[in-house]
């Protein structure tokens, strides 16, 4: 079953957000819709839901949908841009930005569809493709392998993604960051999501606990302690003395 997708539709002008609101609503592709009048709420709802694609207008005040793309890029795990514009004259400057797609106003009704199909094939390939993920350091943008990243710590807006020789600071929900990452991540706290395999030793309480993860100590929430237990019960992992 196709995993649907969730949207955030960004436009300045109000009869052109709210009708390919309408559209993209009769697609069952099509889970959860996000929408924005202005770059600036865009940024904002970006940092507040976890989506897969916007839909993205060029020509706002203040912040342009190129503008937007250009932060979009820095984003741990960007999501798909498509542009959405009356404008043909930016398609190419659009693609250097790794848009996804290039849709001209008035939208065809048949081309919106293609374009969500092809968010969705892309999307199962991304899902079963190796695992990397893409940070930012020392001002340029690097490829890391996920299974080198030993935890996550929140920090405000931010996840801090700790290996074993540095951390990378990365802009990204905790809760997508769970949801991405599935069950090789174990999340032991609120402020914590634990690489399982880079586990060396766990102690836990009746109300609390304490995981090892590459010598340094995290806290285990009694939220999570049937979580630990569980995965103790797996992979028979050495408890703490």
């Amino acid at each position: 079953m196709v995993r649907r997708l969730n949207v955030l539709v960004t436009d300045d002008e109000l009869p052109a957000l709210e009708g390919l609101v309408r559209m993209l609503e009769g697609d069952p592709r099509i889970a959860q819709i996000y929408s924005a009048s202005s770059g600036v709420e865009a940024i904002r709802a970006l940092e507040q839901h976890a989506v897969d694609a916007v839909f993205l207008d060029i020509h706002m005040p203040s912040l342009s949908g190129i503008d937007i793309a250009r932060m979009i890029n820095r984003f741990a795990n960007p999501p798909a841009v498509v542009f959405v514009t009356a404008d043909e004259t930016k398609a190419l400057e659009a693609f250097d930005l790794k848009a996804f797609d290039y849709l001209l106003k008035p939208v065809d009704d048949a081309r919106l569809v293609e374009s969500v199909r092809r968010l969705c094939d892309g999307r199962e390939e991304a899902d079963e493709a190796q695992p990397m993920v893409t940070v930012g350091h020392l001002g340029t943008n690097r490829v890391i392998k996920r299974e080198n990243i030993l935890y996550a710590e929140a920090r405000g807006d931010y996840i801090r993604l700790h290996t074993e020789n540095t951390s990378y600071l990365v802009r990204i929900a905790m809760t997508e960051l769970e949801r991405q990452w599935g069950e090789d991540f174990l999340r032991i706290h609120r402020s914590y999501l634990v690489s399982a395999q880079h586990i060396t030793n766990v102690r836990l309480g009746a109300t609390k606990g304490i995981v090892w993860v590459g010598g340094v100590e995290l806290p285990v929430s009694r939220r999570s302690l049937p979580l630990v237990r569980g995965m103790l019960e797996r992979t028979r992992l050495r408890r703490g003395r």
